[in-house]
């Protein structure tokens, strides 16, 4: 092929062993395509491909990822709208006979395996560093760890008490992301040993996970305006796709040694470095506040004022 397919807000460009997305940029595109800018999709990818009419004088040529071949979409987890959707693509109805033979020729191009879920990630996840602002902390990820910097004004006294949390990918195996545009929207981080439910985790004296996202500090909580889809899932996916071992990697990759760590190893204090004065001020004062409440226990503030204060 090679050849081009220009449709509302991306263009495909058929390649002899991939399909190059390219989103366009603009007010009326969508955020997330902005974002993912474009994508690479390798034919062996690709589980279908379907065109079919759309609103108000359209057709959509929509190509179907396999199970586990895309981290984005495996950390969306079909939660995103169709109009978000970066495998469609929406063309005007006279284009019709032109999409109709671009869906043959990619259908064509489809392996035997298509319907067989892949066991790694064909498609290159979006790349660090990334961040975003939830609402009670800043989630960023620099390609080696994961780091939560926790708000005042939005943090969980249980967050607070945590400390800001550090989290090397090795010591990941995947994330859970609830879109934002639901109500109890999050990004939670999955560590290795926990299985799928990480509330669920722990034996013995090991603690366990919370169930709830806004008591877990290994998860940011989403809020009206924080964690927007084209900032937290770009995010979502990176992480996963990188604690997954990236694109050619089997997704059931053994454990490295860091998988052995009990989970709060894992969830380590506050952050390496020296912080600004202010900021630490700042958190002191807060953490007076908990104290005065009677959500934070006398040892539990010398403690962590202790902490705050070695910081500087």
């Amino acid at each position: 092929m090679g050849d081009v397919l220009a449709g509302i807000h991306a263009t495909w460009e058929f390649e002899s062993d991939s399909v190059l997305i390219r989103f366009e940029r603009g007010i009326r595109t969508p955020k997330l395509f902005q974002a993912l800018g474009e994508r690479r999709v390798p034919h062996a990818a690709l589980a279908s491909v379907t065109l079919t009419p759309g609103k108000r004088g359209t057709v959509v040529l929509h190509a179907t990822p396999r199970p586990g071949a895309d981290p984005l979409m495996e950390a969306a987890s079909g939660q995103l709208k169709d109009g978000c959707d970066p495998y469609r693509l929406v063309l005007p109805a006279e284009r019709e006979t032109l999409a109709e033979y671009y869906a043959d020729e990619l259908r064509a191009m489809l392996l035997p395996e298509a319907k067989v879920p892949a066991d790694r990630f064909l498609v290159t996840a979006p790349q660090a560093p990334l961040h975003f602002k939830a609402y009670d902390g800043k989630a960023s990820f620099d390609g080696s760890q994961v780091a939560f910097r926790w708000f005042w004004t939005g943090a969980s006294s249980a967050k607070w008490k945590a400390g800001d949390q550090t989290f090397h990918i090795q010591e990941l195996n995947g994330v859970e992301w609830r879109s934002p545009d639901v109500f109890d929207g999050y990004l939670r981080l999955l560590l290795r040993g926990e299985g799928s439910d990480p509330a669920a985790a722990g034996s013995g004296t090991e603690p366990r996970r919370p169930a709830q996202a806004d008591q877990d500090p290994a998860a940011v909580v989403f809020g009206l305006g924080y964690g927007p889809v084209h900032e937290s899932l770009p995010f979502a996916a990176a992480v996963l796709g990188a604690a997954r071992g990236g694109v050619g990697v089997p997704t059931t990759a053994a454990p490295v040694e860091a998988a052995a760590m009990p989970v709060a190893s894992v969830a380590s204090g506050t952050t390496a470095g020296r912080r600004d004065p202010a900021d630490i001020a700042e958190r002191i004062r807060h953490l007076g506040d908990l104290h005065e409440a009677g959500l934070v226990t006398d040892e539990e503030f010398s403690a962590k004022k202790a902490e705050l204060l070695a910081e500087l």
